[in-house]
């Protein structure tokens, strides 16, 4: 039986999800990078899972409100609007996921395939940046994951189409976010 350790950064994304197979723990991180790698990293300290699930809203500039993404790829838009040298804003999971066969499957049914973009802000207008969907987690999580040898997966729901009033959309959609992963996970 594979342990899965769910993370979400607010209370009113958190869904309890069951999935075939799987025990699985949740955590609370918080928002933004820093405080989302330390809890994880506490966390991961303490027990180690099969797979980290990190689960929540995201934003976009080209996809639809409702639309899922199951995530494997994650930038960091802080470093990859600098691009300094030696400074990495990328990390790839898919072939960890394809060594390992860890809910391989989730890309191919019941959700998009899709990139996320990470940074310390509420994203509320368009700029040119990598990925399908943005959020300001995954990618500390992501390098948290890589350096303690854990396959991860983020799951998001898009709540809110970026400089369309963003911050409002957000939190009128969040109970929608909650419903579209309970929809989600039923097949799990």
């Amino acid at each position: 039986m594979n342990k899965i350790l769910v993370t979400y950064a607010v209370k009113e994304e958190f869904v309890p999800i069951t999935i075939n197979g799987c025990k699985i723990e949740y955590l609370h991180t918080g928002i933004g990078k820093i405080r989302s790698a330390m809890m994880l990293t506490k966390a991961l300290c303490e027990n180690r899972p099969d797979l980290v699930l990190n689960m929540g809203t995201a934003g976009t500039h080209n996809h639809r409100i409702g639309n899922i993404f199951v995530c494997r790829r994650f930038i960091d838009r802080d470093y990859e609007m600098v691009k300094l040298p030696g400074i990495e804003f990328e990390v790839d999971f898919t072939p960890i996921h394809k060594e390992k066969k860890i809910l391989e499957d989730w890309t191919s049914t019941n959700g998009r395939v899709g990139t996320c973009n990470t940074g310390d802000s509420f994203v509320t207008e368009i700029t040119s940046m990598d990925g399908d969907v943005v959020d300001m987690e995954a990618f500390a999580q992501a390098i948290v994951c890589r350096e303690f040898d854990i396959p991860f997966l983020a799951i998001k729901y898009v709540t809110d189409i970026i400089g369309e009033n963003s911050v409002k959309h957000w939190e009128d959609k969040l109970s929608d976010a909650r419903k579209g992963f309970e929809d989600w996970f039923k097949d799990k």
